[in-house]
């Protein structure tokens, strides 16, 4: 589902204009490995599998970008980055990486992009890649298209097709860098399917020494205080996703979605809309302005199904949209529609789910019970 809306892979007409010589000699496909003290950040890994595609449609190389300090967290990533799809591996180590800094992390990576000059630089549309991306594209004098929802590669002249949306989601839009390299996007978390692991895949390491001084540094790491929710579930890693929108008519009416998601185990997302509104906390907003998720199901509740809400959610395995209305645009993408009140039909739907859940917990406690 999440090809529905790649307008990259559509044609498109662009101004005539002839990439600078200086610039043709770029080439291969990179992928910024975002860690945090040895812990990666999945978006990586989908990153890779992307850069995959697009190394493999400019027959080029893809490399994995690691940044880090001279402790052993960078060198147990290295193999991940092969297992994940990368051809080489590009690893810049020195104490005053330990912890992410913008300047530093700057200064490292416009080294290694003026040294080893790649065609194509991705980063994750997280916090720390959104912070290095735009101060890495601002220093190179090149372009970035930011938040996009996907990526292909224009045969014609190998450019990088990066599509998004715009105007408040309303629109889609394919952004092309025409004038200079490296063509660079940040995508956001499960946009992008993860990729399988590949153990043992075979993997070029290049070590690049940087020359970088702690006292040059205006920034400087005082403590190190975890993320107080990383231990609590994530919504854009969930399983299953119980959303509501404005179409439950009221702010009562949203205790329906946290019933329905308590009885199978769902977390818990609201469209703008209902966040707007104050049903639902920031944190649960699902789309564009919000959060992407990837779930094996997703209900829809009361969700119109606009594109600002669509590209949060269409990766999703299989879409329930439940909605009043027939003609919503929920149900030109959902694997099942559900056409009524959504006040009557969320408790209809627990009720059943309910049933079912407790019939299999019976089964699992009485297997003789069951009849072959």
């Amino acid at each position: 589902m999440s090809d529905a809306l790649d307008t990259a892979a559509k044609p498109i007409k662009k101004p005539k204009r002839v990439l600078p010589e200086h610039f043709k000699s770029y080439k291969g496909v990179w992928v910024f490995i975002e860690h945090e003290h040895g812990h990666p950040h999945p978006v990586s890994w989908e990153l890779l599998g992307k850069g995959r595609e697009l190394a493999d449609k400019l027959g080029v190389e893809l490399a994995g970008v690691l940044l880090g300090g001279t402790g052993g967290e960078v060198a147990a990533l290295v193999k991940d980055v092969g297992a994940y799809g990368a051809d080489l591996c590009y690893v810049a180590r020195h104490p005053v990486l330990d912890d992410y800094r913008n300047q530093p992390y700057t200064l490292g990576m416009t080294e290694l992009v003026n040294t080893y000059q790649p065609e194509i630089l991705l980063l994750g549309a997280t916090t720390q890649g959104r912070d290095l991306a735009g101060s890495v594209a601002t220093t190179l004098l090149t372009g970035l298209t930011a938040d996009c929802t996907g990526l292909d590669i224009d045969p014609g002249d190998r450019s990088l097709l990066s599509s998004r949306p715009t105007f408040g989601g309303s629109l889609m839009c394919t952004i092309v860098n025409l004038a200079t390299r490296p063509q660079m996007a940040t995508v956001r978390p499960r946009v992008m399917p993860m990729p399988a692991r590949v153990p043992d895949r075979p993997l070029r390491v290049v070590e690049h020494a940087l020359q970088l001084d702690e006292s040059a540094i205006v920034t400087k790491v005082v403590d190190f205080i975890p993320d107080a929710r990383a231990d609590k579930p994530q919504l854009p890693f969930a399983d299953f996703i119980v959303s509501g929108g404005r179409g439950l008519g009221k702010p009562e009416n949203f205790a329906l979605v946290e019933s329905l998601a308590r009885t199978i185990g769902a977390e818990v997302g609201a469209s703008r809309p209902a966040v707007h509104a104050g049903w639902a906390e920031v944190e649960r907003q699902v789309g564009q302005s919000g959060k992407t998720v990837r779930p094996k199901l997703y209900i829809a509740a009361g969700i119109s199904g606009a594109v600002q809400h669509r590209v949060g959610m269409e990766g999703a395995d299989v879409i329930a949209g439940i909605n009043l209305d027939p003609e919503a645009p929920i149900f030109d993408f959902a694997n099942y529609a559900l056409i009524g009140n959504v006040t009557e039909l969320l408790p209809a739907l627990e009720q059943a789910f309910a049933r079912r859940l407790a019939a299999a917990r019976t089964r699992r406690a009485n297997p003789a019970e069951e009849t072959v």
